[in-house]
């Protein structure tokens, strides 16, 4: 037990040592901005309602699918795991900020940095289990390119179904904990329907699709320089060695 704890932190050390500072970082404020966005219903009608997180989530799965794609499933899923671990981090900060006593008026301040306690829950569980959904399918998706995975056919295929998929599953999630569950019960009778719930998801995944689609080409250049200039190399052989 001991050597497998061992082997584990020195593997996270040599990974967070590997990817580039500016993935990290752009993963983690995707994953953080997001959580805070999704305290806003955008739009709402009898069929669609759309949170403010869409605008920021297709970021957090690009980042999720060229770590997959550079570094493999395990790094990604680690790097995911530590994005939630920031972010709760940084949810606790906002909290105790947000009810330290102060004589000026702070509601609004307090309203949105203060959070939600079933958002955080709904939002972490949605988060986790689609992170790793999503870079599992991009991992599976990409062995079955065995002639030319480092082609953009390849690259473009495990992005965009691994992306839909998960977003579709971690909007579902979300909506229904947030607006099915909590939403009735703490927020005076507020809900969102099954069909809006359905409508969300899908429309959301669809929409942060589209801008898997823009930013994607980005994505692809990124993991063909990495690998030109063989970043990560110390890692990726001593995962090759084990």
């Amino acid at each position: 037990m001991k050597k497998f704890i061992r082997d584990w932190w020195i593997d996270t050390k040599s990974l967070f040592r590997a990817i580039p500072s500016t993935v990290t970082a752009l993963f983690v404020i995707s994953v953080v901005t997001m959580n805070l966005l999704a305290n806003k219903t955008i739009y709402q009608n009898q069929y669609v309602a759309l949170d403010g997180g869409i605008l920021v989530s297709w970021l957090s799965f690009l980042c999720m699918d060229i770590t997959v794609k550079h570094f493999g499933l395990k790094a990604a899923n680690k790097l995911s795991i530590f994005a939630i671990c920031v972010n709760l981090l940084c949810c606790l900060i906002f909290y105790v900020v947000s009810v330290i006593p102060t004589n000026y008026d702070y509601s609004a301040f307090n309203g949105i940095f203060g959070g939600t306690w079933f958002i955080l829950l709904s939002s972490t569980i949605a988060f986790i289990s689609s992170a790793l959904l999503n870079n599992f399918l991009n991992f599976i998706i990409g062995l079955s390119f065995k002639k030319n995975p480092d082609g953009k056919l390849a690259f473009f295929t495990r992005t965009y179904v691994s992306t839909f998929v998960g977003q579709f599953f971690d909007n579902l999630v979300f909506s229904l904990l947030t607006f099915m569950l909590f939403a009735p019960i703490f927020w005076d009778g507020f809900s969102w329907t099954f069909v809006q719930c359905l409508t969300c998801s899908l429309i959301g995944a669809s929409l942060e699709l589209f801008m898997e689609v823009v930013f994607s080409p980005f994505g692809y250049w990124v993991c063909k320089k990495w690998k030109q200039e063989n970043v990560g190399e110390a890692y990726l052989s001593r995962k090759e060695a084990l």
